[in-house]
């Protein structure tokens, strides 16, 4: 057993608390508050103690890179092109080695949960030897028929796979509506419901989606005509992201990756169905592209749920959930800061369908935490914590301890 002071403690539950203690028994937190359970007291100092982060999407393949892909503003289509040619050149590295580096850039940078969008064949592993914990979104791209029977197969074994004890947890991720032929949509749904796991799909993520979705025309069906990739079920007008969520709504939960550009309708059906569907908000890759204003504070008023992720380090400078948050606060003032940092913690787990076990600090739930230095003045603890730029020093996860070196 051990309990550790810092000057604040940020529960997320509930308010923070000054000078409070978080005691911990193996995995489980067993006392929080501002006494000490009687075991010895580690006393951190000028320390936040965060539940651990939760980064709700990655794609950890692309943890090798130390610059995003193009240049801010870059057009969606012309940045989806330099991903697909750097599928096709010489490998920049093993993959299992860019998902390794990706794992521990995670950890050191505060993040205790995250959900993968993994290629078929991914290094399960490396997950099961991370000081993390994780969901694994098995990405399934077949925008032509023949490509979908032997992802029919790979869905189906991932989604039957024993779990190890503390292992990846599984989930399905049809990347999007320009990749997907519908028969293998319907089955990831069907495989959710039955399987009771989650869904990951990246919808109303870029202007050129919605056109597509709209007329069939534009940059997307003109880059997959080159492709030759631009199958009629998939490239018929009169679409909207609206469509795609009632199908969704059947899954047993669904994150919404990205939805950008939803419209009130589309945003009003997310909050209609919080309780198994969330939107996933990836602030700094939403910048990079120039998207316009996300509708944050919109979508929680509404009552959706959002979440938060990182995207991959093909458009973002690292998988930082906490530079993430500090963004989030920077840009959107009038979203509380209590509320800014449950997007990071508590909606992410829920997001998961993990909250039972992460996103706040409570008597039972796992141990994992995440440590953050904070600055020597006075002020609001939310202020401390996103108004700085000091880093996470240390997590917790799996009953380990894990310090940024």
């Amino acid at each position: 057993m051990q309990t550790f002071r810092a000057r604040y403690v940020f529960p997320v539950s509930s308010e923070p608390i000054a000078d409070g203690v978080v005691t911990v028994d193996g995995s489980r937190i067993v006392a929080v508050g501002k006494r000490s359970s009687g075991s010895v007291t580690q006393d951190l100092g000028n320390v936040a103690i965060l539940p651990g982060l939760v980064n709700a999407h990655t794609h950890l393949e692309f943890s090798d890179l130390s610059t995003p892909l193009g240049k801010p503003g870059i057009a969606f289509v012309d940045w989806l092109r330099l991903v697909i040619e750097s599928f096709r050149r010489e490998p920049r590295r093993e993959p299992r080695e860019a998902v390794r580096m990706g794992l521990q850039q995670s950890v050191r940078l505060g993040t205790t949960l995250l959900g993968e969008i993994a290629q078929p064949g991914w290094p399960r592993k490396e997950f099961e030897q991370a000081e993390l914990d994780a969901t694994v979104f098995l990405e399934l791209i077949a925008p032509t028929p023949e490509r979908m029977p032997p992802l029919f197969e790979a869905a189906e074994k991932h989604v039957s796979d024993e779990c190890s004890p503390g292992g990846p947890q599984p989930g399905l991720s049809p990347h999007a509506p320009y990749t997907v032929l519908p028969p293998l949509f319907e089955k990831a749904i069907s495989l959710s419901a039955t399987h009771r796991i989650p869904l990951a799909f990246h919808l109303a993520e870029s202007r050129e989606e919605i056109q597509l979705l709209r007329s069939g025309t534009g940059p997307l069906q003109d880059y997959f005509e080159e492709l030759g990739t631009c199958d009629p079920e998939i490239f018929a007008a009169g679409r909207r992201p609206l469509d795609y969520l009632r199908r969704l709504a059947k899954a047993h939960r669904t994150l919404v990756i990205h939805g950008n550009y939803l419209d009130d309708e589309e945003i009003a059906f997310l909050a209609e169905h919080a309780d198994r569907m969330a939107v996933v908000y990836c602030p700094r890759t939403h910048a990079y592209f120039g998207h316009d204003p996300y509708p944050l504070g919109q979508m929680i008023d509404a009552g959706a749920l959002v979440a938060i992720g990182t995207d991959s380090r093909a458009s973002s400078p690292d998988l930082s959930i906490l530079a993430e948050l500090r963004t989030i606060a920077a840009n959107h003032p009038t979203i509380g800061p209590d509320i800014v940092l449950r997007l990071g913690t508590h909606d992410g787990a829920t997001a998961l369908g993990r909250s039972e076990e992460f996103g706040s600090i409570e008597v039972g739930k796992r141990a994992s935490l995440t440590f953050v230095a904070l600055p020597d003045h006075d002020a609001d603890p939310y202020s401390l914590l996103f108004e700085s730029e000091l880093p996470v020093t240390e997590i917790r996860c799996r009953g380990k301890s894990q310090r940024r070196s």
